[in-house]
């Protein structure tokens, strides 16, 4: 396998966005004799005078195969793909094996992203993932799809990149810094694999900073895959991955492919597959047993929730008594996600969510605290069902409000249910739920499903 010194040689000698390939006179004599040019490799063609194509050789058919095949070894060669050239979208699994139904179509998600980035790169697209989750694999495809098709591209992991950028400063090195840097810079298509894997001195954040923020400045393509937490990266690097009119991030949630069918730190935080059955087809309005007042109440709390399920933005708050439906809208929206191929959604009980998170202090624990507060923070849409009924301890309530208040600025989708009323909700959380530029507070006064009367004051939305 050639070195990476060597394969980035092309791009040191042209900042050009493809790798030029010159039609060499041996291209004009085939093995087998063409039966259009008799060998030859070029035709003129029989036009009149005065015709822009006369007396003008032109490469025939057989010709333009042999340079188009020429070409596409030589894009792969310096898109140093080398072994991983088996790495396909086709050979990829996109759902898994043995997986859970919500870390399935998280899984198949990240795959159907990765193939229509791979069909148009535009942007940035950072896959975060666990060692073996796919996101190398999906990287590589994107990479070997564009090679496909005649286009370059450059595949590398962080470290080895760092170490041949360290390789221009000796004195047999044949390409000077300045030259290897600037190549990476402008590549059309630059795929850093691993990104957080290497030796985080100084020197090594300042050069992937520079090649990050020169392709940040000039929109260029890019594919990052990192295991590590974007906080734990270089905040000038984080505050460019997470630019949402750039960048596409997304945490692929699937274990390692090598040890199929244990899911990531050996627990499932989203519990939706038992709510499978919650849709909206099968939300029962209850007419005629409603008052009319109910009824149109319980009629808005079902447009509200079927809106926002149609266009996921900002916050939605439900408030009710127990059984008056709130957590079967809360989990339709997240099953219209499902069923319309987008992002799978995280769907938890919030006391659920604080065992979740305690447990991980246990010495025995296969994941921390900060792996499964970040899968939480980062899912693309969090239903936290039943906040409010939780132990009010300080540590609950400050968990609690470190991931809300994150999701508020970030202004991630969110859909909570609770059988409080608005005014007896931490102050802290009040204040972000009463903000009505991002958030859509809801009573759902019809009474329960299973019979009673609501010990709640009738209201609409807030």
């Amino acid at each position: 396998m050639k070195r990476l010194g060597d394969i980035l040689e092309p791009f040191d000698q042209s900042n050009r966005s493809e790798v030029g390939l010159t039609e060499s006179a041996d291209l004009a004599r085939p093995d087998v004799t063409c039966p259009i040019c008799k060998g030859k490799g070029f035709l003129v063609y029989d036009v009149p005078p005065g015709h822009p194509d006369f007396s003008k050789a032109m490469p025939c058919r057989c010709t333009q195969a042999r340079v188009a095949a020429q070409r596409a070894r030589a894009l792969r060669v310096v898109s140093n793909l080398g072994a991983l050239g088996r790495l396909t979208f086709d050979s990829f699994l996109p759902d898994g094996v043995g997986l859970s139904e919500a870390v399935r179509f998280n899984l198949r998600a990240a795959y159907d992203l990765s193939a229509n980035f791979a069909q148009d790169p535009k942007g940035w697209l950072v896959l975060l993932g666990g060692y073996g989750s796919g996101k190398t694999h999906l990287a590589a495809a994107i990479a070997n799809y564009r090679v496909a098709l005649g286009h370059s591209a450059l595949f590398v992991v962080v470290p080895d990149l760092l170490d041949h950028l360290r390789a221009t400063y000796g004195p047999n090195s044949a390409t000077t810094f300045d030259q290897r840097l600037e190549a990476i810079r402008e590549g059309a298509l630059l795929i850093l694999d691993d990104l957080g894997a290497h030796s985080s001195t100084p020197w090594a954040q300042e050069k992937l900073y520079q090649i990050l923020n020169h392709r940040y400045n000039g929109r260029l393509p890019t594919v990052i895959t990192s295991n590590q937490r974007l906080e734990e990266l270089d905040p000038r690097i984080t505050s460019r991955l997470v630019d949402p009119d750039l960048s596409q991030v997304y945490e692929i949630l699937a274990p390692d492919f090598r040890q199929s069918g244990v899911e990531r730190g050996g627990t499932t935080l989203s519990t939706l597959t038992l709510h499978r059955d919650e849709t909206f087809d099968s939300f029962n309005l209850r007419p005629p047993k409603l008052s009319t007042v109910h009824r149109k109440n319980l009629q808005t709390a079902f447009d509200r929730a079927h809106a926002f399920a149609v266009n996921p933005s900002g916050w939605l708050v439900f408030t009710g008594a127990h059984g008056c439906g709130k957590t079967h809208l809360a989990a339709a929206i997240a099953n219209y996600q499902v069923a319309n191929g987008r992002p799978a959604p995280m769907f938890i009980v919030v006391p659920d969510l604080l065992d979740h998170l305690r447990a991980t202090f246990s010495p025995t624990s296969a994941t921390t605290l900060d792996k499964l507060f970040e899968q939480v923070k980062s899912a693309p849409l969090l239903v936290l069902d039943d906040l409010g009924i939780e132990s009010a301890t300080p540590w609950a309530r400050e968990k609690l409000f470190q991931l809300l208040n994150h999701r508020y600025a970030a202004k991630m989708a969110t859909v909570i249910t609770t059988t409080q009323s608005i005014d007896k909700i931490d102050p802290p959380l009040r204040s972000r739920m009463l903000d009505r530029t991002r958030c859509i507070v809801f009573l759902i006064d019809a009474p329960s499903y299973y019979g009673g009367k609501t010990d709640q004051v009738r209201g609409s939305e807030t």
